[in-house]
């Protein structure tokens, strides 16, 4: 007996361990599915979302050959993987969107390392115990004057990334510079590494399948427009209760789509200007409010 209802004892384990092992196989079976669906449609909706990441992944390879190719490494040595950096952190999906990013992390790290050389050279006609003393000061002012001015909504809107990479950019090469002899050509290896990574860029973007925002705008312009009428459009029916043709449609309030649709204004990435949007989200208050006028 006891024989017995050991030998059923280990079939039912059996059975139950292989039905776990057959949901698990299953269950992973339908999430590869699902992603694969998912990733089919993306690069449905747009195929140019697919040339873009080739784009990125030629850049890269390309940039590598400072680290592959002993002639180059020799020249630019370690600091040929600021150029990587470079290219992860400036190609954008448009031409004009990479040109942005290319020009304002160039410029900035042209600025920031004549700073840092020039902060770092007042510091050495001080002496060496007065050298911190002036390497602390000017990162402190500078970094918090930078700061202060990423809160400046011009600077916001187009330099905020240009101020950043000035600020990592002086402070690596002041700080660095106080134990580093060769702080000159540290600055230039760093700088001609960062511009070669971003003309990198720059060429694939506007010469590999371009893409060029215009279109983007327009399409995200109509888009927007045809959200914000829509809105406007069944505003005077759901405030006072009453259908296109004159009918009634008091009682249970649904939420209909058209009053969150102006929100996908709001929260675009964009440049357009939200400003009449958010008028429209005043009037949208009423719709709410217990106490209408």
């Amino acid at each position: 007996m006891e024989t017995e209802l050991q030998g059923q004892e280990k079939t039912g384990f059996t059975i139950d361990g292989s039905g776990c092992i057959k949901a698990v196989f299953g269950k992973i079976k339908a999430t590869a599915l699902d992603l694969a669906k998912k990733t089919k449609k993306v690069g449905q909706d747009d195929p140019r979302r697919i040339i873009h990441s080739l784009k990125v992944g030629l850049a890269l390879t390309l940039v590598s050959f400072f680290y592959y190719v002993r002639p180059l490494y020799n020249g630019f040595g370690s600091s040929g993987m600021w150029a990587v950096m470079t290219v992860v952190v400036v190609f954008e999906f448009t031409v004009g969107a990479t040109l942005s990013k290319s020009m304002n992390r160039g410029f900035a790290t042209l600025l920031a390392g004549a700073l840092g050389i020039g902060v770092n050279h007042l510091g050495g006609l001080v002496g060496d115990k007065g050298k911190p003393i002036i390497l602390v000061l000017f990162v402190f002012v500078l970094v918090a004057a930078s700061t202060y001015m990423r809160f400046f909504p011009h600077v916001k809107a187009r330099y905020d990334y240009g101020v950043l990479i000035f600020i990592l950019t002086f402070s690596l090469v002041s700080i660095s510079g106080y134990r580093v002899e060769q702080i000159v050509e540290l600055a230039q290896q760093r700088l001609s590494t960062i511009l070669l990574g971003g003309a990198i860029c720059i060429i694939i973007s506007i010469f590999v399948c371009p893409v060029w925002a215009g279109q983007d705008l327009h399409n995200l312009v109509a888009t927007n427009l045809d959200l914000l009428s829509n809105f406007l459009e069944g505003f005077g029916s759901e405030y006072f209760g009453v259908s296109r043709d004159g009918n009634s449609t008091m009682g249970p309030k649904e939420v209909k789509s058209f009053i969150n649709g102006y929100k996908g204004v709001l929260n675009a990435r964009s440049t357009e200007e939200s400003l009449c949007a958010y008028y429209i989200e005043a009037l949208s208050a009423y719709l709410n409010s217990e106490i209408q006028v």
